[in-house]
């Protein structure tokens, strides 16, 4: 009998425990050398759910703050950007579901303030939240995605799962 596709909450709540490894050669030019953590999602739900209305956080900013929790030098940042989007997901679940609050996925940012068209809904439904809690969106140019103007000055400070 073939097995049940799981639920992004499934994926979330996974009891997977980080992991440290040494950072990869074939990263060492971007990311130096020393370890390197692979979080679990609910860890990166966890930084989410301290960013409070009106602010945003970059991706990097959630990569560091756990990188320095875990005490290494970096965060995976491919098992970063996969998790971020379970988390969203499964928050989106949680809100089909009337599961109240959701992880505020929406304001978390890619680069350069950048919107994630890859959460669900696309940069579309990130907007409409973003939007919402009073910024202001910046179409993007060609194939670039849409970004929040003035971004920086509205960035939290979170410190990885500390709290």
């Amino acid at each position: 009998m073939p097995k049940s596709k799981k639920t992004w909450r499934e994926k979330l709540l996974e009891p997977a425990q980080p992991k440290i490894v040494d950072i990869p050669a074939r990263m060492q030019k971007a990311w130096g050398q020393g370890t390197m953590a692979i979080a679990r999602p609910l860890d990166i739900d966890r930084v989410l759910r301290r960013v409070p209305p009106g602010r945003l956080i970059l991706v990097s900013q959630i990569m560091t703050a756990l990188a320095d929790h875990y005490g290494t030098n970096a965060l995976c940042p491919m098992t970063t950007g996969i998790f971020l989007r379970i988390v969203a997901e499964a928050a989106e679940e949680d809100r089909a579901q009337g599961i109240r609050p959701p992880t505020p996925w929406w304001r978390s940012l890619k680069v350069k303030g950048k919107l994630n068209p890859k959460f669900p809904g696309g940069v579309e439904a990130q907007a409409h939240w973003l939007i919402a809690e009073g910024h202001t969106i910046v179409p993007g140019r060609g194939k670039q995605p849409p970004s929040v103007e003035g971004f920086q000055a509205a960035l939290a400070q979170v410190d990885g799962l500390a709290g």
